[in-house]
């Protein structure tokens, strides 16, 4: 099962990340994680990103996948090829070729969960807090699933309390898992 949690920078994907991963191990599934990319992208990331600095992110988190993958029965993403090729259509524009290997890529995923803006991003020495930014990634990652009806798990930004438990019902309904409380 491969789990990625989407959206913009700065929303709360990691911690929910790990807060996934937590839960399913302590219900004894060897569940891993595939960190976020960019972080170790030896070009510019962010605003000052460039055709080549995101084909490398697109392409080392599909490799950071496959990995994960061989070795792991649960797989959860902090992010995926959609969100991070958003980036890069934002940067660059859309690329036929990569976003049709994106499309494909996309059938590899069991859940995607869309954590939605709430309030500003937070700065961790890495990513843009520009709230313009942010928000046009965010609007693309919504006009991308939109375009390609992806199925994906919507989190209400009023209702951040129950995200992990709606996360991990919607986990349970696709594998036979139940998904403790913290």
């Amino acid at each position: 099962m491969k789990v990625a949690f989407i959206g913009t920078h700065g929303v709360g994907k990691t911690t929910l990340c790990y807060e996934l991963a937590g839960r399913l191990k302590r219900r004894g599934l060897d569940a891993d994680i595939v960190k976020e990319v960019a972080r170790t992208s030896p070009l510019p990331i962010n605003q000052q990103t460039s055709l080549e600095a995101q084909t490398w992110i697109l392409m080392t988190q599909v490799a950071e996948e496959v990995r994960s993958a061989s070795r792991h029965p649960v797989v959860v993403c902090d992010r995926s090829v959609l969100d991070n090729y958003a980036y890069l259509a934002h940067a660059c524009g859309r690329q036929p070729a990569l976003e049709a290997f994106v499309d494909y890529w996309l059938a590899s995923y069991d859940l995607l969960v869309k954590v939605p803006v709430v309030g500003t991003a937070s700065a961790d020495g890495v990513r843009d807090t520009d709230a313009a930014f942010v928000g046009a990634i965010d609007a693309l990652v919504d006009t991308l699933l939109a375009e390609k009806d992806t199925p994906h798990l919507r989190l209400d930004p009023a209702d951040r309390e129950r995200w992990m438990d709606q996360i991990c019902d919607r986990v349970a309904s696709t594998m036979p898992v139940h998904c403790p409380g913290s």
